[in-house]
């Protein structure tokens, strides 16, 4: 007598996740189950096409933003959906997808960013009084933010390196 040999199907379609995502922001996380997710994307995408066709704050600089979060989007989709299978073949429960830990740059403890919180705090503040700037020359400054980035995985770079030693 022959033995049937049931495939189980896969929980979620990394193509289907894709191809919700690419032609509708945001559906793919709702497709794996992440409708926290969706309404992050949705409304981020809304803001910034909102403040582009009002002509809001630094162009450019929104493009960059909008044309970052579409894709982060359709590639987490699709990276999603392999998790939750993986986790299906494994035989966990799949669930919701939660992040388990934060990077490392968010959890340093290091007291950068209380400083650059602080920092950006005043510069608010400053433009909420119209007391040396304004909103659109902050807009325009949104360079500085990758400078600082930059700036801070130089310095952590470094200072694990003379650990190492």
């Amino acid at each position: 007598m022959e033995e049937k040999v049931i495939v189980k199907r896969p929980p979620k379609s990394p193509l289907l996740a894709g191809i919700l995502s690419f032609f509708f922001p945001g559906t793919g996380a709702l497709y794996n189950g992440q409708p926290l997710k969706f309404l992050v994307v949705l409304l981020g995408a809304a803001i910034m096409i909102t403040m582009l066709a009002q002509e809001e704050g630094s162009a450019p600089f929104l493009g960059i933003m909008l044309g970052g979060l579409y894709f982060y989007q359709f590639i987490d989709a699709i990276v999603t959906a392999s998790a939750i299978n993986r986790k299906a073949l494994l035989g966990e429960d799949v669930g919701e997808i939660k992040i388990e830990e934060l990077p490392e740059f968010v959890r340093t403890g290091s007291v950068f960013w209380g400083f650059v919180l602080m920092i950006l705090g005043v510069v608010l503040l400053m433009a909420n009084f119209g007391f040396l700037v304004t909103y659109s020359r902050i807009w325009n400054l949104w360079p500085l933010v990758v400078i600082i980035f930059g700036v801070k995985l130089v310095v952590d770079y470094v200072a694990r390196s003379k650990e190492v030693e």
